[in-house]
């Protein structure tokens, strides 16, 4: 964990609000905190607070670390019941609930294929025995996996690989949230990587902005900005994870129709929603889609969302 310096503290204006920061690593990548809070506020134990979050959704969600709930239960028997925390257990249900609502859009089932094609924890090279076999027929995520949050529980109706990496991340975020709402902070912006959540306004009344990063396989830039008020962002692109194969680029994205990597001409979607959870879940839904049916898709919802294809054209819902 790293933390910013603390400031020096008014006697005449205790309560007065100063902007501090918090950040560290998960996931493998960074998390980062902003906020305006009193100047006696103890950031020690909120940073702990902070890390303590982000870890329990790395240990429970990971599909890296072998000894995670996820992989305990890509590891189970078919048809045997696993108690799971509840954490993992509210992230598969709302990819379920999602992957219904996208039409099968988004499918955290893909866990094999992902694998196959060389994004997976192995880190290799895509390898063609594997991708045949990964892309035999197999049930419906929806149909293979049963979810009993009340219980506690969950298990495989069939043989299943899944993969959270389109949705773990933006529960992340949301688990953030909850800490700085817990202390009792009125103004934040939170996130892991590109997906973001922010609480109130500043100080001064404007509004959080957060980059709209330009789709660029070779430098990071800004293609515009985004303001925040009690709503959370994500993007899925095609410009960060890739491989090449065969002299083309294929991107980390699997096509749940054609079980494949996602081939069109759109380079990223940006989602903004209530929950990151849900904003990193629909930014992969309507990646998948493509701009004409994504934008019908995400007027339906009534999710904000930009498009920006490949020849650095913009389409939005806002």
């Amino acid at each position: 964990m790293k933390m910013s310096t603390d400031p020096v503290i008014d006697a005449r204006r205790p309560d007065r609000l100063v902007r501090r920061s918090l950040n560290g690593t998960t996931m493998g990548t960074r998390y980062a905190a902003v906020f305006y809070a009193p100047a006696t506020l103890c950031t020690e134990t909120l940073a702990a607070a902070l890390f303590a979050a982000v870890d329990r959704v790395d240990r429970q969600m990971s599909g890296w670390k072998p000894s995670s709930d996820l992989n305990r239960l890509n590891a189970a028997p078919v048809g045997a019941w696993l108690e799971l925390p509840p954490e993992l257990l509210a992230v598969l249900a709302e990819a379920l609930r999602i992957g219904g609502a996208s039409g099968g859009a988004f499918d955290i089932g893909v866990g094999s294929l992902v694998s196959a094609w060389g994004f997976g924890p192995a880190a290799r090279a895509p390898d063609p025995q594997l991708i045949r076999a990964a892309a035999g027929p197999r049930a419906p995520t929806m149909a293979a996996l049963q979810v009993d949050v009340a219980g506690w529980r969950a298990r495989k109706a069939a043989p299943l690989a899944l993969d959270l990496s389109g949705i773990a991340k933006g529960f992340g975020v949301d688990e953030m949230a909850r800490v700085m709402d817990g202390y009792g902070i009125a103004s934040w912006l939170v996130g892991i990587d590109g997906e973001m959540r922010a609480r109130g306004a500043k100080p001064d009344g404007e509004a959080w902005a957060v980059a709209h990063e330009r789709p660029d396989r070779h430098a990071r830039g800004a293609m515009g900005v985004i303001e925040l008020s009690d709503m959370a962002i994500a993007t899925s692109g095609n410009y960060r994870h890739w491989v090449e194969m065969d002299g083309r680029t294929v991107s980390h994205t699997m096509q749940p129709g054609t079980n494949a990597p996602l081939e069109n001409d759109i380079a990223s979607v940006s989602v903004i929603a209530p929950t990151c959870m849900a904003a990193d879940a629909w930014a992969t839904a309507l990646l998948v889609r493509g701009v004409d049916a994504g934008l019908t898709l995400a007027k339906m919802h009534g999710l904000d969302a930009v498009f920006v294809r490949n020849d650095g054209t913009v389409r939005s819902t806002l």
